[in-house]
């Protein structure tokens, strides 16, 4: 019976881990037009092609170093809003770690959308629980008008803010299910920051497409290494 109990935080640890490592999907989150899928044809090929708003999910193996055998799954999963979230749905408890794409550029005229989207993936019970690592990636940092990612992070920060406010003031039965019902966003009491939720979140700027264009390289030096840590 004590060399049960001496085990037991052993085999908890080592299931908590194996329930990690089963867990072998980056999600490439976002709202249309974003960059996501440059972002994910880049990640894969290093070049540049042409892309369309995806209607379905792409998923593809990433090496993430040269250990060819350290890799993950990246999948692409569409950013319309009548698509988005049964997408998630239904890759949600497969995720390892979520990059959250944000189009630097238009990023003052949608941040209520941003913040909208961030909010129902964060409230999400799979998602909470599981907690994957969360990088926000503030894409197109090649245009000049192009925010950055202090400004993104502040700005975020507000509008989720007060998302929290007005959802935890409405109907339980408004509130939606598709999110697995209501949930605290950070702590009660206090003005939320992204320091307060389970997993841990970093911001980094990047560009799929490149200072020259279609003919430049991509700067995604910083979400390459990202990817290298979670895996």
């Amino acid at each position: 019976l004590v060399l049960l109990i001496l085990l037991s935080p052993a085999v908890i640890w080592r299931f908590v881990q194996g329930r990690r490592s089963s867990r072998k999907a980056v999600l490439l989150l976002g709202l249309c037009d974003a960059g996501k899928t440059l972002l994910f044809a880049r990640l894969l090929s290093g070049r540049y092609r042409d892309t369309q708003t995806s209607i379905t999910d792409s998923s593809a193996v990433y090496r993430v170093s040269q250990d060819k055998s350290t890799n993950v799954t990246l999948i692409d999963l569409p950013g319309h809003e009548s698509l988005r979230l049964q997408f998630l749905e239904r890759f949600k408890a497969a995720a390892r770690a979520i990059v959250f794409v944000v189009d630097s550029v238009a990023f003052q005229r949608e941040v209520k959308d941003v913040a909208e989207f961030l909010y129902q993936v964060l409230v999400d019970s799979t998602v909470l629980r599981n907690a994957p690592a969360l990088l926000i990636a503030c894409n197109k940092q090649d245009v000049t008008m192009a925010k950055s990612a202090k400004l993104i992070q502040q700005q975020l920060e507000k509008e989720l803010n007060t998302l929290r406010v007005t959802r935890s003031a409405a109907p339980t039965s408004l509130d939606g299910s598709a999110t697995g019902g209501p949930a605290q966003l950070g702590k009660k009491g206090k003005d939320f920051d992204f320091s307060q939720l389970p997993m841990k979140v970093e911001f980094v700027e990047c560009s799929a497409r490149g200072s020259k264009g279609e003919e430049g390289e991509a700067d995604l030096e910083a979400l390459e290494k990202w990817l290298v840590k979670v895996a």
